[in-house]
């Protein structure tokens, strides 16, 4: 999407969320922007800014850099939302039980899925120009 359509696009997502509507794991509404994941939600913001960015410079076109791209987006979120667990229950326990060893299997699935469906699709949009 790039840098401001992904940034509006995290935000309305969130806007949902804080509207009520079931978007968030476990459901929606404001109680979520002060409860455990709000760090997460927050971090979207800036991993979609980072991200659309990092996209718009072409590191969305070669597996490697979209590697790259994903990590960097995973860590700025990682970061947002393990620091807010860190100081609501300690960073021990945000770490290795709830904020982020159990999820990381599935983010590198996420990833790898990424790194071979962006360039394959950027080569079918460059084929039909």
């Amino acid at each position: 999407f790039g840098m401001r359509l992904g940034i509006a696009t995290v935000l309305l997502y969130l806007a949902e969320g804080a509207m009520g509507l079931p978007v968030f794991a476990g459901g929606g509404g404001l109680v979520y922007f002060s409860g455990p994941t709000a760090g997460y939600l927050f971090g979207f913001i800036i991993a979609a800014a980072i991200c659309g960015y990092l996209g718009e410079i072409g590191w969305d076109r070669k597996v490697g850099t979209v590697f790259f791209a994903m990590l960097i987006g995973n860590i700025i979120i990682y970061a947002f939302g393990l620091i807010w667990l860190g100081m609501l229950f300690g960073f021990n326990l945000a770490i290795v039980f709830d904020g982020m060893i159990k999820f990381l299997p599935g983010d590198l699935v996420k990833i790898i899925i990424a790194m071979v469906a962006l360039p394959g699709a950027w080569k079918l949009v460059n084929k039909y120009k």
